[in-house]
């Protein structure tokens, strides 16, 4: 991957000098990604947005909160489904099987729930004591795991559905839907994520990167 996909050259201020921009190493793999993993990400916010850090906290938190109502719309819909599932009159037709997962589907939605609610209890409790960035960082956690248990509670409602038309062919419907479920989830962002690591880098930039910083 030479460049990104709009084959564009961005440019961007180098560290400690405001008006100069400067153009990423052209050898790198992802040139853009190459150069900024030089910056400090809190200086590449105020440099390429202008934001303090505690304004980029506040925006974290906004984009959770937003991502946040999203997953909770997809949770709460398939533990109602479930809920309501037990009062039905074909429900006591159940076989052992179809029961067990019913329940752990029922829970793992359950689990799901709590977790990405949470941020909003951890909010009103630590309201006005100035951690915001604590709340970011534990929402983001509490998110991920809700995230994955709530693939699976989508996995497990969909092979309870399925076994009462395909019977055993139920299990190869969900085992792929849980593929397709976590490639698009996580497999893509996480290969978009290393492709594109923005994070820090300790190597040594070489001589003509040390000359643009100077």
């Amino acid at each position: 991957m030479g460049s990104h996909p709009d084959g564009a050259r961005h440019h961007y201020r180098l560290p400690g000098q405001p008006g100069l921009l400067s153009s990423p190493p052209a050898s790198a793999r992802c040139p853009q990604c190459e150069w900024l993993a030089q910056i400090d990400h809190a200086e590449w916010n105020h440099i390429a947005r202008g934001e303090t850090e505690l304004q980029s906290v506040d925006r974290h938190f906004t984009e959770l909160l937003q991502e946040l109502r999203v997953a909770q719309t997809g949770v709460q819909i398939l533990f109602a489904f479930l809920l309501g599932l037990a009062f039905t009159p074909r429900f006591p037709d159940l076989t052992g099987g179809q029961q067990v997962i019913y329940l752990a589907t029922l829970v793992l939605s359950a689990v799901s729930a709590a977790l990405l609610i949470a941020p909003v209890g951890y909010h009103r409790i630590v309201f006005r004591q100035r951690l915001r960035p604590q709340l970011v960082a534990t929402g983001h956690r509490y998110a991920i795991v809700g995230l994955i248990l709530l693939l699976l509670a989508l996995v497990g409602a969909v092979q309870l559905a399925a076994s009462f038309v395909l019977g055993a062919w139920a299990s190869l419907l969900a085992a792929a839907l849980a593929g397709l479920f976590a490639t698009l989830w996580f497999v893509i962002p996480l290969l978009h994520r290393r492709q594109h690591q923005h994070q820090p880098s300790q190597p040594d930039p070489g001589p003509s990167a040390k000359s643009r910083s100077l």
